[in-house]
């Protein structure tokens, strides 16, 4: 496992305050983790935080902005935005974005569980058995 550089201790020891968070080499980068769940992303330097439809406003609002990779010749976004510039370096103003980012992984892990939940078959009906027939006499 790669060595966490400087910036990547730096953000987990701000994050502190909101709990065990672990940080994960991934894909030239670094995932941040809390309870099991990507809730962070730090990659060239910069960190980003999960959003979902009912953080993104509050991001947005802010002016953070997405984090966005090229594939095949086009820009993709995810749905991790950096946090507010204010905030940054400073763990007191950071807690409460890395619990929106916490809560949106959360939700995207609980709607994950539900599109995979096999849905309950009702019980078949139970039919009831045939009369028997009476064997007929020929005379």
């Amino acid at each position: 496992m790669p060595r966490m550089d400087s910036f990547v201790e730096y953000t987990v020891e701000l994050l502190e305050p909101l709990g065990p968070v672990q940080a994960r080499s991934m894909f030239g980068g670094w995932g941040l983790y809390f309870g099991g769940r990507m809730f962070g992303l730090i990659i060239q330097g910069q960190l980003y935080l999960k959003t979902d439809d009912v953080t993104r406003p509050a991001f947005e609002a802010e002016g953070c902005r997405p984090f966005i990779y090229q594939s095949r010749g086009k820009e993709q976004p995810m749905s991790y935005w950096t946090p507010p510039a204010d905030a940054e370096d400073d763990g007191r103003r950071l807690l409460p974005w890395a619990r929106r980012a916490v809560e949106a992984s959360n939700r995207a892990a609980m709607k994950k569980a539900a599109k995979k939940a096999p849905v309950a078959k009702k019980p078949a009906a139970k039919k009831k058995p045939a009369a028997k027939k009476k064997p007929v006499r020929r005379s």
